[in-house]
């Protein structure tokens, strides 16, 4: 073999080794990505759940003490909406991470948006839980995200008397709804998208468990 058929051979096979790299290389960027988009659906699909398993088991109770002096706890459900949503509520949804632990299931469970203290453009969805119940509805307890960089979160809330989806319950006022739970609620959750791909959509609407409050003093 002559030196130009070497210099030839080795350049034929630089240009398949690069095609093979490109080719090695979309493949693995497209896993990587299909991996993260799904990585993301499952976020959603499982924040998605959570809600709807807390928020139905939402409950209110007209058992009180009869001094005011001793009031230290309320049951409450408070939804607000503005750029996002946000509700705070009483709920059997407390799990006992320990056994044998003194709790009861008894929590105080808030969803809101705040922002990514490490970027301005980022928001989070955050679940907040505060045990045992106290007589804010809307403070105190642990906060978490739930999950990273949504794009929108709304709550709305159907009212069984005036037959109107709400953005707005507030059990605690009595210009809201005092001492009564929505008879259904819908939920849509929106993520925004891995890279250039579209953003994730989830919605929901599901009936709430209890819609009147527990008084078991007063007759049926």
């Amino acid at each position: 073999m002559t030196l130009v058929e070497v210099v030839v051979a080795v350049a034929i096979l630089g240009m398949i080794s690069l095609l093979l790299y490109g080719a090695f290389d979309a493949l693995s960027r497209g896993k990587k990505g299909e991996a993260m988009r799904a990585e993301r659906a499952r976020q959603g699909r499982e924040a998605m759940a959570r809600i709807v398993r807390e928020m139905s088991s939402s409950y209110l109770s007209m058992h009180q003490p009869l001094s005011v002096a001793l009031l230290s706890n309320r049951t409450a459900f408070v939804g607000e909406t503005s750029t996002y949503s946000r509700v705070d509520f009483t709920a059997f949804a407390h799990r006992r991470l320990s056994r044998d632990s003194p709790e009861s299931d008894q929590a105080e469970i808030g969803y809101y948006v705040a922002r990514d203290p490490a970027k301005d453009d980022k928001v989070d969805l955050v679940r907040r839980e505060q045990t045992p119940i106290d007589y804010e509805p809307k403070q105190g307890g642990v906060s978490s995200v739930l999950v990273e960089d949504i794009e929108s979160f709304t709550i709305r809330y159907l009212d069984p008397i005036s037959t109107q989806w709400l953005e707005n319950w507030n059990t605690s006022q009595v210009s809201g709804q005092p001492n009564r739970l929505p008879f259904e609620v819908h939920v849509k959750l929106v993520l925004k998208g891995v890279g250039n791909l579209q953003p994730l959509e989830f919605e929901t609407k599901f009936m709430m468990q209890m819609t009147a409050p527990l008084s078991f003093a007063l007759p049926r």
